[in-house]
């Protein structure tokens, strides 16, 4: 089957979780929205599409099945790609650690606008600052020390036993982001998670991922995105 993956252009956003996986698994797809514009999307998103009505991108078109929401896409793609184990409860596992990467990655979105989404970010400049300070200092370390005992608790390499899955991949694009977003808080933590880092390291190795973090496909992360660096965000 060939996919047609809708995400925003110009950013790697939610949309990238999605792209990791497909890319890792070798699975035909079109980036629509990259070749056709965000237009195409909005039949889908305005309820004009007949039988399709996700509230926003990532959406994912598989032959008559419109899929959307990221954490929902990789747990339909997942099984058919090799990415999760067949066992139903590897696969509510494994959906747990995304929905939970989801969680943070929303709390990301929330550090540059804590009060809303439709006011730019230097509208909320004051209020940015102090969620970001709590981010740093507190939820930082209680998400990734969540998933380093995760790490801990399997393999030591891997979220799920001793296989790799599109939990790994997603753990590798979180750490990617918060590297970009929070360099200086990041590497205060760098010697409590180790085997985060290792696993960043051996995912990006993975012949597939380099090909594709080596290619323009992958966009480089900027501040339109939901991982955005200002410096006065990433220090007290």
């Amino acid at each position: 089957m060939r996919y047609q993956l809708y995400y925003w252009t110009g950013i790697q956003g939610r949309g990238e979780f999605v792209r990791l996986a497909l890319e890792d698994a070798g699975a035909d797809y079109d980036d629509v929205a990259r070749e056709q514009g965000d237009a195409v999307m909005m039949p889908f998103l305005d309820g004009k599409q007949p039988g399709a009505h996700p509230f926003a991108p990532p959406f994912l078109r598989a032959g008559r099945q419109v899929i959307a929401q990221a954490a929902n896409i990789l747990a339909f793609l997942a099984p058919r790609h090799g990415l999760v184990s067949a066992s139903a409860a590897s696969q509510c596992y494994a959906l747990q650690l995304q929905l939970t990467i989801a969680d943070m990655v929303a709390e990301v979105h929330d550090t540059h606008h804590p009060l809303s989404g439709d006011l730019y970010y230097e509208q909320q400049r004051p209020e940015a600052r102090k969620r970001a300070a709590a981010f740093r200092e507190h939820r930082i370390p209680k998400f990734l020390g969540y998933f380093e005992r995760i790490l801990e608790d399997g393999d030591g390499r891997h979220s799920l036993g001793r296989r790799h899955s599109y939990v790994d991949l997603s753990l590798f694009q979180l750490m990617a982001g918060l590297d970009y977003a929070f360099p200086r808080a990041m590497q205060g933590l760098r010697r409590r998670t180790p085997r985060l880092h290792a696993l960043v390291e051996r995912v990006a190795a993975r012949p597939r991922i380099a090909a594709y973090l080596a290619s323009p496909r992958r966009l480089p992360f900027n501040e339109d995105g939901i991982f955005r660096h200002y410096p006065e965000l990433d220090r007290d």
